[in-house]
């Protein structure tokens, strides 16, 4: 057995999870996208950690976790991550969700909003536009067949710039393996939440009050600055940060960026210690 995966445990809805980092810290969750696992908040957990307690975990169907178990939505990974929660005794905890994780944040925010104390939404969709909308649930459908290879490359040159690329053709693959190592039925139903599930989340009633943050990539074709512009515009208060030149794994490029970023929001935020 790994020292990783003695550090990780299951919880009884099948999530596997670590929750390391300041043992009296206010909790933060990282919430991954589709097709990836907890490992992609590895510097994040570590940075994190010196202040917070950091629960990171993989959604149902992804790395170690079980499968859904039933048809997958989003309301389905929001009451995944409840009853994580509340399994490891964890009342309020700020929520920070990358792509589908940052579709699943507002999720439990809407349907939760005591248990959430803060809310940072990266790179994540929002109102595409009636006809935009509807061709990403005819890609969603389309891709079903091939599985998560099928898109895989296009999906990486949309992910990350040629320079990044180039010079870390090792993590590059880490990332193709990751993918690939989903099951193609299951990988196919969380296409779909992600392009299905979008519509759920504009103009939210009740409406999100929780201190919210929104970062996304100069060039995110899919979760772009317009998209982060109105997912704030919906919550009161709440800032945008766009950050130059980069794609949708932004924050894997330059991590540090968005740690800091994170660090000086949370800061901010009255978070409660020990959850």
């Amino acid at each position: 057995m790994t020292n990783r995966q003695s550090r990780s445990k299951t919880s009884r809805n099948g999530s596997r999870y670590e929750l390391s980092g300041a043992t009296d810290g206010p909790v933060v969750t990282l919430i991954h996208g589709l097709g990836l696992n907890r490992q992609v908040w590895d510097k994040y957990r570590s940075r994190l950690g010196q202040r917070y307690r950091v629960l990171t975990y993989d959604l149902y169907g992804h790395g170690e976790s079980t499968a859904p178990p039933q048809t997958p939505g989003v309301t389905l990974f929001s009451e995944q991550l409840i009853g994580l929660m509340d399994e490891l005794g964890i009342d309020q905890s700020a929520l920070v969700g990358f792509s589908l994780g940052g579709m699943i944040n507002r999720r439990v925010a809407i349907d939760h909003p005591d248990r959430v104390s803060a809310l940072a939404i990266l790179n994540s969709p929002h109102d595409r536009g009636a006809e935009a909308q509807a061709q990403a649930e005819r890609q969603a459908i389309d891709a079903a067949a091939g599985g998560p290879g099928a898109t895989l490359e296009a999906a990486i040159g949309r992910w990350f710039t040629p320079e990044f690329r180039n010079k870390h053709s090792d993590y590059i693959e880490q990332v193709r393996g990751w993918v690939l190592a989903n099951d193609p039925y299951i990988y196919a139903q969380c296409r779909q939440v992600l392009a299905f599930g979008v519509v759920e989340l504009i103009r939210p009633e009740p409406p999100i009050t929780h201190p919210t943050l929104v970062i996304t990539c100069e060039h995110d074709s899919g979760s772009t600055p317009a998209m982060s512009q109105a997912i704030a515009s919906e919550i009161a208060g709440a800032g945008v940060i766009i950050v130059p030149a980069l794609r949708h794994m932004g924050l894997t490029e330059n991590p540090s960026f968005f740690i800091n970023a994170l660090s000086e929001f949370l800061e901010a935020v009255p978070l409660r210690p020990g959850g």
